[in-house]
């Protein structure tokens, strides 16, 4: 235990070092948090409310701290929002005997929270597993979205490789004592890193800030047992993909797909499947890793703006 307490610590500071090391000023970024069903879930806001809103949906073992720049790049012509799950980074996080922290869970809080904001119409920025949480909220309203901007995620089952999801794949298919132990190595400093670095076009621009404070998340107590009652229910997924795809062909949302070309976990070769139900879906895969916006998040902004604005959201 002392030598947990003592790993925790020195992750935090070290964290904390950083990002002061690093920090930029946020003058028009604010930071907040607003009651969702008795929760409080952590978020960052920028830009005007009288402009289009776009909501950035985080992966996983991350927050909405991996939009920290991305949402200076947007918010000089939208309204943009980026929650932390309920469970996750800085939002309440109950106990799992006390939420199931399932994606239909999941996704039923966080388009609660777009609710209590307010927001009326909004874009989906989806990334990793806010790919199954973001489709969930655009099938429960699609009269809501005015598109959806993909991220290195995926509602194909051939989108992701599946050599390199088979931890995952294993534990949520067969969740025993043994696959659980498999599944335990995303809470390792040294994993959650390599989903940053070994994919990216130039892993020395990419600053440690973000795997250090997904680290931290991961580590605080009770969060190991968070994460892996949110994997374990990863199958539910495969059963969902299908109202995903029908979703698609029937409102053929406006769609722009940005993933990097470098991630071995959503490979490029899945986004040829959007084409299939939105033919008019823009694949703009950008030369990066899983955790693109690390090191071309500017690329990234040009695209969704020119996008939105060629779709007349503006």
């Amino acid at each position: 235990m002392k030598n947990l307490t003592a790993i925790i610590f020195i992750a935090v500071v070290t964290a904390i070092t950083f990002l002061n090391a690093n920090a930029q000023p946020n003058q028009n970024v604010s930071f907040k948090t607003v009651n969702v069903d008795g929760y409080n879930i952590f978020y960052r806001e920028a830009g005007d409310k009288s402009k289009p809103a776009i909501v950035l949906l985080h992966g996983f073992p991350s927050s909405s701290h991996q939009y920290r720049d991305l949402i200076k790049d947007l918010s000089d012509k939208y309204y943009v929002v980026a929650p932390d799950y309920i469970g996750m980074g800085q939002s309440d996080a109950p106990k799992v005997d006390q939420f199931n922290y399932s994606f239909d869970n999941i996704a039923g809080n966080t388009s609660k929270f777009i609710e209590t904001l307010g927001i009326a119409k909004y874009s989906l920025y989806v990334f990793d597993i806010g790919g199954p949480i973001g489709f969930r909220i655009a099938v429960a309203h699609p009269d809501r979205v005015q598109s959806i901007i993909v991220q290195n995620t995926t509602i194909y089952p051939e989108g992701a490789d599946p050599n390199v999801a088979k931890t995952v794949f294993d534990y949520t298919l067969n969740p025993n004592p043994e696959t659980e132990k498999a599944a335990r190595i995303f809470f390792q400093l040294d994993v959650i890193k390599s989903l940053y670095l070994p994919w990216a076009t130039n892993p020395e621009k990419i600053s440690p800030d973000g795997y250090l404070l997904d680290y931290y998340h991961v580590s605080k107590p009770g969060a190991d047992l968070i994460l892996l009652a949110n994997l374990k229910d990863y199958k539910s997924n495969f059963e969902f993909f299908p109202q995903a795809q029908n979703y698609l062909k029937a409102y053929k949302p406006n769609l722009l797909v940005i993933s990097g070309k470098r991630d071995k976990i959503f490979i490029e070769s899945g986004n040829k499947y959007f084409l299939q139900d939105v033919p008019t879906a823009q694949i703009s895969p950008i030369d990066a890793g899983h955790f693109l916006l690390e090191e071309k998040h500017e690329e990234a902004a040009k695209i969704i703006k020119a996008f939105l604005i060629k779709r007349g959201i503006k």
